[in-house]
């Protein structure tokens, strides 16, 4: 089996070539960038990774700014995310955790702390086929409709049962507008008495919880709601 690659992204560089010595002892290739920057030049000829480490706080682009680019981007919005740093703040996370990350280690860690959240990531980041019976996806965000549930980059969050209903609607049927007398019709019960403004109300708690891909929920005004499969960073 081919090892998976790694890229590691942070400006110490003597934390960069520990992690590195520790990842390539433990089975997996690496490549390591001092910048945020350096990272998208990577990518951006023809580089693959099964995995990054970023760091949130290095001069010029953020890490947090780095990860917005990788969900917004199709062919690297699959790429688990873990963050390393110091900012270990409530906010710091879920902000972390709101962009896409997979995992968030805060600095000082152990190596073999590191290690060890980089195999569970990965063991639990196998892709999901595009779609099946079951199954449907767009990019990180999966819906398994057999266990009605929802994972964003691998991880579950939480929805309503209306909430879920609405975003299984909007995704497969992605590209196409569905006035909110529609949605009204297809997500509440018939003996329940509701207005357009509940439907309002609705997406825009379902939107809170999509982080990123909140984005691609688009209101069209005067016709309804749609999924917009393009990025819209």
């Amino acid at each position: 089996m081919k090892a998976k690659r790694i890229l590691v992204v942070d400006d110490e560089e003597d934390l960069c070539e520990i992690l590195l010595f520790n990842l390539k002892a433990a089975g997996f290739q690496g490549d390591i960038a001092y910048s945020a920057e350096e990272a998208l030049q990577k990518i951006a000829k023809g580089q693959t990774y099964d995995l990054m480490l970023l760091d949130v706080m290095m001069p010029g682009m953020s890490g947090f700014e780095l990860a917005e680019q990788i969900r917004g981007n199709a062919q690297t919005a699959h790429i688990p995310i873990i963050f390393l740093t110091a900012k270990n703040t409530e906010d710091d996370t879920l902000s972390g955790f709101g962009i896409g990350a997979d995992d968030y280690v805060t600095k000082p860690f152990s190596v073999r702390e590191v290690l060890a959240r980089v195999k569970a990531v990965l063991k639990r980041s196998v892709h999901t086929p595009l779609q099946t019976e079951d199954c449907f996806r767009f990019e990180g965000l999966v819906i398994d409709d057999e266990r009605k549930t929802v994972t964003m980059n691998g991880r579950n969050i939480s929805l309503t049962k209306t909430e879920y209903e609405l975003l299984r609607i909007l995704l497969i049927h992605r590209g196409q507008i569905f006035t909110r007398e529609q949605l009204l019709e297809q997500v509440w019960p018939k003996d329940v008495i509701v207005t357009n403004r509940t439907v309002d109300v609705n997406i825009t708690r379902l939107r809170k919880k999509l982080g990123f891909y909140a984005t691609h929920i688009v209101a069209r005004h005067g016709y309804g709601y749609y999924f917009e499969p393009t990025s819209k960073s």
